[in-house]
């Protein structure tokens, strides 16, 4: 129990509030990157199977959460 003692709630709200607010910027980040390609990423990655596509996107979705990080973080 001692362990649990330092734990401050504002803290606990304040990460949960902060992991489901990174996640509505990543799926902003998808939603406007979809609306924004002349083409439909979701036909290229599902149903054409576009290993290209899927690396560019893995790629800017990490290069993205890494500055949805450090925002959040300062």
């Amino acid at each position: 129990m001692a362990a649990f003692e330092n734990i401050i709630f504002a803290e606990v709200v304040g990460t949960i509030f902060y992991s489901f607010f990174g996640l509505f910027l990543m799926l902003a980040c998808w939603w406007l990157i979809e609306l924004l390609t002349p083409f439909s990423l979701r036909k290229e990655l599902e149903e054409d199977q576009n290993m290209a596509i899927a690396i560019v996107m893995g790629a800017m979705f990490l290069a993205l959460a890494i500055i949805i990080a450090a925002v959040i973080r300062t």
